[in-house]
């Protein structure tokens, strides 16, 4: 496998769906494997985002990746969503697929994300390498949305965002001998904002996409509505983290309704990590802009077992949760942190969370 490299000016994606390169959708038993590189050449991207750049006329928005399932007794209906505000293309979407795998492969300077598995069952990702520079914006790794049963294994991610978001109604991730850094870290991350469908549209010279079913692209929003939500079975471990902003993560919004439970992390190693371990339940993207609400994602059955590293700032463990709908069930278990400047202390700090402490833990715990 060669090289596969992405148009390098932003102009040239004039009229085309910028959102998607490279798409993979309803495909069973997709193998990509090689010594390749994709070069999603992003810095044209990156120099007009809106995030750095909120003055400059015409800049770039996120497209972030959400999404909302309906249920009833009679009727299972999934929309998988993408949300597209003038969004930079995401290097490869793998959307509707089945037992597929994607391994031995580089990937460099998205314009956003670089691995994208959504709607998806049954998918691997084995030693893969996947690097941006650091200033790069909202440059995840990889973001797994609506999904089950994948696999994240051997690999190293080094991004301006995170190394792997974990969406909402996802199940069964299993992560493990990663080395992360720079970036923000490994997130479990439950948006509840508005949403819009989308399926994959035309082939262009730009973008290329495979599917077994073709389908012209819809937009529709809802606005913040609380969406419910859910998260469970998260298995996180063997993973080394460096310079990060963040390790261990879990974030939700407050408006949302739902659940992240069932989830573990284990034999972690955070070299100068600002947060080390870190629940955030009342989050928001505005500055000043969070308010107590009656609404939540609940949390609970958190494990930390076996944590060991350096925090670059005092508090290396924080875990804020809502007042409403407190964390329940986490347990700290063999945690041992340190300041990675000589001669500090680190310290826990706990809103409304509730849980246990085995064996050595250090910080000492603030439940």
């Amino acid at each position: 496998m060669g090289r596969i490299i992405s148009p390098v000016s932003p102009k040239t994606w004039e009229g085309l769906d910028q959102a998607k390169w490279l798409t993979f959708y309803k495909v069973s038993g997709l193998k990509i494997k090689g010594s390749g590189e994709i070069n999603g050449r992003g810095w044209g991207w990156w120099n007009q985002s809106c995030r750095d750049h909120p003055r400059l006329e015409g800049c770039t928005s996120l497209a972030p990746t959400v999404s909302r399932f309906f249920d009833s007794p009679l009727l299972l209906i999934t929309i998988v969503v993408l949300f597209n505000v003038s969004g930079e293309p995401q290097a490869m979407i793998f959307e509707s697929c089945k037992t597929s795998s994607l391994s031995q492969v580089r990937l460099i300077n998205s314009s956003q994300t670089h691995v994208l598995i959504r709607g998806t069952d049954g998918f691997i990702v084995d030693h893969v390498k996947i690097t941006a520079p650091e200033t790069s914006p909202n440059t995840d790794g990889i973001h797994i949305s609506s999904a089950s049963n994948i696999f994240i294994r051997n690999s190293i991610i080094g991004t301006g965002d995170d190394c792997v978001s974990i969406g909402d109604h996802t199940t069964n991730i299993h992560i493990s001998h990663v080395k992360c850094g720079p970036g923000h870290g490994i997130r479990v991350f439950v948006p509840v904002q508005g949403f819009s469908t989308s399926k994959p549209g035309a082939y262009s010279s730009t973008g290329f996409i495979w599917s077994r079913e073709f389908m012209q692209a819809t937009i529709g929003s809802l606005g913040r509505s609380g969406n419910f939500v859910q998260v469970q079975n998260i298995r996180v471990n063997t993973v080394t983290f460096k310079g990060s902003t963040n390790g261990a993560r879990i974030k939700t919004w407050q408006v949302g309704k739902g659940y992240v439970r069932g989830v573990m992390f284990e034999n972690l190693f955070f070299n100068s990590v600002k947060n080390p371990i870190i629940i955030d339940q009342n989050y928001s993207n505005v500055r000043g802009a969070c308010k107590e609400l009656e609404t939540g994602v609940q949390i609970r059955d958190v494990v930390y077992r076996n944590l060991w590293g350096t925090s670059s700032t005092e508090v290396a463990i924080t875990l804020n949760c809502s007042r409403s709908v407190s964390c329940t069930g986490l347990l700290l278990q063999s945690i041992m942190l340190k300041s990675s400047i000589t001669g500090k202390n680190v310290r826990s700090s706990c809103i409304n969370a509730h849980g246990a402490a085995i064996g050595v833990v250090q910080p000492a715990p603030c439940f």
